[in-house]
Parts: C-alpha cells; sequence; structure tokens
C-alpha cells in the first residue's frame, strides 16, 4: 500500500517538496481512484509544432542556421524585394 495523505480544506494534496515545480497528469480512472504521472506537457497552441512535416522543416531550418554563417543585411535590396512584393 502507498502513502496515506489527507486533502486539505482548499482541495490541494501535496505530493512533496521533491516534485516542487514538476508538471504531472492526474486522470480520475473511475470515481474516486486517480493515477498522478509525472510528464512534459506541450500546450495546445504548441501542439503544431509536433507533427512530422513541421517538424522536420523545423529542424531542416536549424541545420540551415548551423552551417550558415550570419551576413550583414543591404537594406537597400530588402526594400526594393519588398516593393515588388507589394506591386
Amino acid at each position: 500500500m502507498g502513502t496515506v495523505k489527507t486533502v486539505g480544506k482548499s482541495g490541494q494534496l501535496s505530493l512533496g517538496k521533491q516534485f516542487a515545480g514538476r508538471q504531472v497528469c492526474v486522470e480520475e480512472t473511475e470515481p474516486g481512484v486517480w493515477t498522478i504521472r509525472l510528464g512534459r506537457f506541450v500546450p495546445e497552441s504548441e501542439l503544431w509544432l509536433h507533427e512530422p512535416g513541421v517538424s522536420a522543416s523545423i529542424d531542416r531550418g536549424i541545420e540551415w542556421a548551423r552551417q550558415t554563417p550570419p551576413a550583414p543585411t543591404d537594406l537597400s535590396a530588402l526594400q526594393t524585394h519588398r516593393s515588388r512584393l507589394r506591386g
């Protein structure tokens, strides 16, 4: 049997200082039965970053950035290009 804990008046349960700041997933598998798992969770607004095509594209971009040294920007060429795009 595990450790017996008491839920406080505010509905909180302490898992101990060793878990402070960690994310956990709490699942209620049936009324009164919970499973608590440590994990790292992705916010919904960032889920698209983990899709296979997007992830591969990001990896290619990071590899390009590693292999390509920075260079000064020609602001006049950039302005000309921008003007052409706006047509």
